[in-house]
């Protein structure tokens, strides 16, 4: 049972500090549910996310780049040995399935074939294991039922589930089988499923599901009441659980409800009558495995056949129990080693194994007998070949094994226990109970048992107040023996509450509890009543072979010639062959009594006559597919008419023609019997061919079954990868259209050609200096025809490519502009050379400004050789240059001069009123002036007389730009000394 199941609840009273980890599995259409959950998924949630896909195992993923698009977490590709940090995100590579270990990930080949691998329920047991109550699940969209075990792993141990809501999937079946275990928290589409994450995490961060219950009266009252709803409704009382066991389940929906007091969850319950049955699941929730605890499963092996099963003689019964069998691994585990036992030593011995628990969704699981291709962890290849069927994507138990166990639900507290056992293997279901209910089960136990009787407790249970009833045989793996000489009465297990048969399992020999009975009486008096009344009876099967006889039926039936031969039919005597036949068959046809009156049979030359009855067995199970068959006498012996004397010849006539006639009656109907036999056997040869046939077509059926499966599971990998290509288009059209809009918006000429120098593509802007059409894509460059006077541009191409060089060249189009022709290689991203990239970058403009340039400093090389001051200025009067002249006249620097308002240099000596208005009103108008006189005491030079002659520059163009606009040159003549000007003074 859930409860009474096999996962162990770890209640340290230290609480250490976890960074919860999020696993999330997805198969096909997963990467859209991903892209919006991720997009909403804040990058500082403080968790760890691990993303478990199906993956091609030959195909290189690219989920990490593409994941990366959504999300600002760092994206991370698994590595063996990786260890797990907060607000980070870990993809799964191919071919691996992961586990996690003390929070480090760990990577291992999978075992199973290629289409039959479940990663995502792999990884979810692991986290499980690791991180208890913060371990948190969501399943994705994808096909099958990968992570649906996973998810029992992660609830059984505290943790949290979310499914995809199904209506959003692409595909909805991963979520759907999620949900329909009833151990889902949450469902929402992926875009909502980051809210819900957080408000959890952020509850159990405050209040850890192992304090949030209080001992306060209010609340210890809400839990009885809670307890008290559950009862009523499931019949199951958990009020002899372990009070920590009950806090922490109760404790987890509230958390997941953000309920932080019980009597508010108490009202959230009775408001909301599916919260009972959701609680009632999370107290059911188990965990088992074949052969778990393998050291223990030796250790148990090896007494159950030195203390049972070699002290058994050949055909005798063995009797075993499982209480809280979870989904019935345990039970079909001994099965397994008590059917190699008999194979190992030549016995035959009765089994019964008894399997049983109060979930009953995991008894009819147990019932099926099928499970998942994860077993193969558990179970050795030689016992999966022997005693297991491929069916579909899992295991199907052999029909050998099955037909050992019984399973039935089951509460071990309220129902009473079976008798007369060889063994009990009872693990890890007492560590949820109390003390007294731990001793009303050893005492039921302990009743149940065989002297001698074997038990196997949990590593952690102990016998405490049994000590003196059982010998330990095992103190490490607590296999105990029974003391008892003979059976003990139960104590007051008998009086539990809610007692109640398990119908479907229950035998008289299972009932008998207290007291014993006289059989021996019993028995005697069956016996004599049988002899006497019961009319002669043979019980036999459908073929009609003799099984059983009662009574003396020599009158008939009586052994056919030739070879012994137990049919009934070859044995039945003259007068019933025919009907009886015809009983049989019908009987089998129709499962009901059939009758024949009034028969007469031939018996030693005589007949008697019998009313014949064949009746099918339903009843006991053991007793199915028989037939009983009775002859019941109802008159005395009749003699054969002696023949008369006096019998007139006419009349003698008569009789010889009538016995004529009925010899050659019955010889047609012999004849008829033995045709419809014949056709009897042919028909069940063809029957058997049939059964065969079926056979074939249903294997053949679970080989297409299970080439669906691994086809469905290539297809979810296709749709996978598909995706992950479709992606891969998108963003290439993305940068492909950056690039084309990035080569248009630069204006520059550009032509891409392949290794062969043929145009993979060009810029709108080549056509004016190569007539290039779109249709010439693919055509060799050097049938283009070209503005552009370049002999040995495509020896250039190539001398680029093969030498992985960049070439650079001026030349010059028709129409006379300059251009710098740029080569250079063109590489992949793998470093491989694949063509070249020829741009055309026009540098007429700098060609005329470079020339200009020149030009300036000719003529300023001229100037600075003129012995008159010469000085320009810009329009706003300031001034651009001066030549060495100036600079030695009028005792200035460069520095100080150049950039600076002329009226201001030389401390203001140049602020002449005379001169602002010649410079700034009568220049405008008349473009230059001549011999203007200035007279002016300088402070450093003196007092001088000057003439000056200024002028406008004339505009010039060069492409887009414009030289000498607003430019000013001021010529200075000093004419202090000079006599012809000295006499105007």
């Amino acid at each position: 049972m859930a409860n009474q199941g096999k996962n162990k609840l770890k209640d340290d009273p230290k609480e250490e500090k976890k960074i919860p980890v999020v696993g999330v599995g997805s198969s096909a259409g997963g990467l859209e549910a991903l892209g919006k959950m991720f997009s909403n998924m804040p990058s500082d949630s403080g968790l760890g996310f691990v993303l478990i896909q199906h993956l091609d195992p030959a195909h290189k993923s690219s989920m990490a780049e593409l994941l990366s698009r959504y999300t600002n977490m760092e994206v991370l590709e698994i590595e063996d040995g990786m260890h797990i940090e907060p607000n980070k995100l870990y993809v799964t590579p191919p071919n691996k399935n992961v586990g996690i270990i003390d929070d480090v990930l760990h990577l291992a080949v999978p075992k199973e074939p290629h289409g039959l691998r479940r990663p995502i329920d792999f990884f979810f047991q692991s986290l499980a294991d690791n991180l208890e109550e913060y371990a948190i699940g969501i399943i994705l969209s994808g096909f099958g039922s990968d992570g649906t075990i996973g998810i029992r792993a992660i609830k059984s141990m505290g943790g949290m589930v979310i499914a995809q809501d199904p209506d959003s999937a692409v595909s909805g079946s991963m979520p759907s089988s999620a949900i329909d275990t009833d151990l889902v928290d949450y469902i929402a589409p992926p875009e909502k499923i980051p809210e819900n994450l957080i408000s959890y995490v952020k509850r159990i961060g405050k209040k850890p599901p192992k304090r949030i219950i209080g001992k306060d009266e209010e609340t210890l009252s809400s839990l009885q009441k809670i307890l008290i709803l559950i009862r009523n409704r499931t019949g199951h009382d958990f009020s002899l659980y372990k009070e920590s066991t009950i806090n922490r389940r109760i404790a987890r929906r509230m958390n997941v409800h953000q309920i932080d007091k019980v009597s508010d969850y108490l009202t959230y319950i009775q408001q909301h009558p599916k919260e009972v049955n959701t609680l009632f699941k999370e107290l059911l929730i188990n965990v088992t495995s074949f052969f778990r605890d393998p050291a223990a499963f030796k250790a148990f092996q090896k007494h159950v056949i030195s203390e049972v099963l070699d002290k058994k003689i050949d055909g005798s019964k063995v009797r075993i129990w499982v209480p809280g069998c979870s989904t019935g691994e345990e039970v079909y585990s001994i099965a397994m080693i008590i059917q190699e036992y008999m194979d190992k030593s030549g016995k035959h011995l009765e089994v019964q194994l008894f399997g049983t628990d109060i979930d009953e969704d995991a008894i009819d699981i147990a019932r099926a007998a099928t499970y998942p291709s994860t077993i193969v962890k558990e179970v050795d290849s030689d016992r999966l070949h022997r005693f297991f069927t491929k069916k579909g994507e899992g295991y199907k138990v052999k029909k050998s094994i099955r037909e050992m166990a019984i399973f039935a639900p089951h509460d071990v507290l309220i129902n009473p226990p079976f008798s007369k056992l060889d063994t009990i293997s009872c693990r890890n279901v007492l560590i949820y109970m109390n003390k007294d209910a731990q001793k009303k089960i050893l005492s039921a136990f302990n009743y149940a048992l065989k002297p001698g009787g074997i038990m196997l407790l949990g590593p952690s249970e102990s016998i405490s107040n049994f000590v003196e009833s059982f010998t330990t045989l095992d103190n490490k793996w607590k296999i105990y023996k029974s003391k008892k000489t003979d059976y003990a009465p139960a104590g007051d297990f008998v009086r539990f509450p809610y007692a109640r048969l398990p119908q479907d399992y229950t035998t008289a020999e299972d009932l008998e509890i207290l007291g014993k009975t006289d059989s021996n009486i019993s028995k005697n008096v069956e016996k004599l009543l049988i002899e006497r009344y019961a009319p002669p009876t043979v019980m036999v099967n459908n073929d009609g072979r003799i099984i059983f006889i009662h009574g003396k039926v020599g009158k008939y039936l009586e052994p056919a010639e030739g070879i012994a031969n137990l049919s009934i039919i070859d044995m039945a005597r003259e007068g019933i062959k025919f009907e009886l036949n015809s009983a049989i068959n019908e009987a089998i046809l129709k499962n009901k009594e059939v009758e024949y009156k009034k028969l007469d049979v031939k018996t030693n030359g005589d007949y008697q006559t019998i009313n014949l009855t064949v009746k099918p067995i339903n009843q006991p199970k053991m007793m199915e597919s028989l037939l009983m068959v009775t002859f019941k006498d109802i008159e005395p012996l009749k003699k054969e008419i002696e023949k008369l004397p006096e019998t007139t010849p006419k009349k003698d006539k008569r009789i010889k023609e009538l016995e004529e006639e009925l010899r050659v009656t019955k010889e047609r109907l012999h004849t008829t019997i033995e045709e419809l036999e014949t056709s009897n056997e042919e028909l069940k040869s063809a029957n058997e061919e049939l059964q065969s046939m079926n056979e074939e077509l249903q294997s053949t059926n679970e080989e297409l079954e299970t080439s669906k499966e691994e086809l469905q599971s290539l297809n979810e990998e296709l749709l996978t990868v598909n995706t992950e290509l479709q992606n891969k288009v998108d963003q290439l059209s993305e940068v492909n259209d950056d690039m084309n809009n990035l080569l248009n918006s630069i204006e520059i000429p550009t032509i891409f050609v392949d290794k062969d120098i043929k145009i993979k593509r060009f810029t709108k802007e080549t056509t004016k200096l190569i007539n290039l059409i779109p249709s010439d894509v693919g055509r060799p460059l050097e049938d283009i025809a070209s503005n552009v006077e370049y002999e040995g541009m495509i020896n250039d191409i190539k001398e680029v490519m093969d030498r992985v060089i960049y070439r650079e060249k001026e030349v010059s189009t028709k129409d006379g502009r300059c251009y710098l022709v740029r080569i250079i290689p063109y590489k992949t991203l793998e470093n491989i050379i694949d063509g070249a990239v020829i741009t055309f970058t026009d540098i007429s403009e700098q060609k005329e400004v470079q020339k200009l340039a020149g030009q300036l400093e000719y003529v300023k090389n001229i100037v600075d050789t003129v012995r008159e001051p010469l000085i320009v200025l810009d329009n706003e009067l300031k001034v651009i240059s001066a030549n060495e002249s100036f600079y030695g006249k009028f005792k200035v620097e460069e520095e100080t001069t150049e950039g600076e308002l002329f009226y201001r240099l030389g401390d203001n000596q140049w602020d002449i009123p005379q001169l602002k208005e010649l410079l700034e009103k009568v220049l405008p108008k008349n473009q230059k002036f001549e011999s203007f006189i200035v007279e002016h005491d300088f402070p450093k030079i003196g007092h001088k007389k000057m003439l000056l002659n200024g002028q406008q520059l004339q505009e010039k163009r060069i492409g887009d730009r414009t030289i000498g606009k607003g430019l000013i040159l001021l010529a200075i003549e000093d004419v202090t000394d000079n006599p012809e000007y000295q006499k105007n003074r």
